[in-house]
């Protein structure tokens, strides 16, 4: 039996958001601090369904790293994986809020963020081999030795079924949009799975049509490809299936935990093996609760929230 339903690799960091809303960082009083980075976000989403769950990263060794190793715990997610980078800082993530569409963020990981120096040596063969579902971001693709380290798991892995490439595109992190395309297609013949947003699948493939952009990570390998639309809510496609949910309306309060509490839900679906449809349902709805709420990481609902939401909907 496999020790982890959801083993995740990638990014991690300290969020520190404003609690001030529409106001911009130079008039901010005050700020909250919390776990951030897609891939722990992922995990400590998948956590809040249940799910037993891990993430392979790194942090500095200053104060941050340490509340990161154990606010990772406390949120529900074995934090043995969680190493420290002597001489790096703690990546630090600062955003400003202006609901419903308008949040500007600002990463500092100079000189080098702690997660991108994960060595291949210091990947957990086995863990990774029999996780139900792996995932993992192209973030950690954009440097060495992550990019190695994100093989090594995945040579380890040998395409298993539910091993997950969130696209996850961030345009500071790369010298060019051409060089992330070239890392990502060749990550993608090593993942069953691919979730992404339309940019995200332009920097996939080459186009931002939903449904050409699937057709050609099909045509790549992907059994499933996860498409999310914004507000023309999700597409989902396998060879035999597609299927289209609509977009749930919420009041946005912070949009940029969604798609990491999507990623988790999606997650519990899959390894549920759920029909499409009820999965692509429930990590939408399970977005869309994060987009309403301040916070990432301690923002992501429990599935009875889920639940309620789809069945006021009458979705359930």
């Amino acid at each position: 039996m496999s020790r982890f339903d959801v083993l995740t690799i990638g990014r991690v960091g300290v969020d520190i958001y404003p609690m001030q809303i529409g106001v911009g960082l130079e008039d901010v009083e005050t700020f909250g601090k919390f776990v951030g980075g897609s891939a722990t976000n992922v995990a400590v989403a998948a956590a809040r369904h249940g799910r037993r769950a891990a993430v392979i990263t790194r942090t500095g060794e200053d104060p941050f790293g340490r509340y990161l190793h154990r606010e990772i715990g406390r949120l529900g997610v074995d934090n043995r994986f969680v190493g420290t980078v002597p001489g790096l800082p703690t990546p630090v993530t600062f955003c400003e809020i202006f609901p419903p569409d308008h949040f500007p963020i600002w990463f500092y990981r100079e000189p080098k963020a702690p997660d991108l120096v994960i060595d291949p040596a210091e990947i957990p063969v086995d863990d990774v081999r029999e996780a139900q579902l792996f995932w993992a971001t192209v973030t950690g693709l954009s440097r060495e030795p992550s990019r190695s380290a994100h093989h090594a798991a995945w040579d380890a892995r040998g395409r298993t079924p539910l091993t997950v490439l969130d696209l996850d595109y961030r345009p500071m992190f790369w010298s060019s949009r051409e060089d992330a395309r070239t890392q990502v297609q060749k990550a993608l013949s090593n993942v069953t799975v691919c979730v992404g947003n339309l940019d995200e699948c332009d920097t996939a493939v080459g186009t931002s049509d939903p449904q050409e952009a699937a057709a050609r990570l099909l045509d790549l390998g992907v059994e499933l490809v996860v498409v999310k639309q914004g507000p023309a809510g999700v597409l989902a496609r396998t060879a035999a299936e597609t299927v289209e949910v609509p977009p749930v309306q919420v009041d946005v309060v912070n949009g940029l935990g969604a798609g990491d509490g999507f990623g988790g839900a999606l997650c519990h679906g899959l390894l549920a093996a759920w029909p499409l449809r009820r999965t692509i349902a429930f990590a939408n709805a399970a977005g869309a609760i994060v987009a309403g709420r301040l916070e990432c990481s301690s923002a992501m609902p429990t599935t009875a929230e889920v639940d309620a939401l789809l069945e006021r909907r009458g979705d359930g």
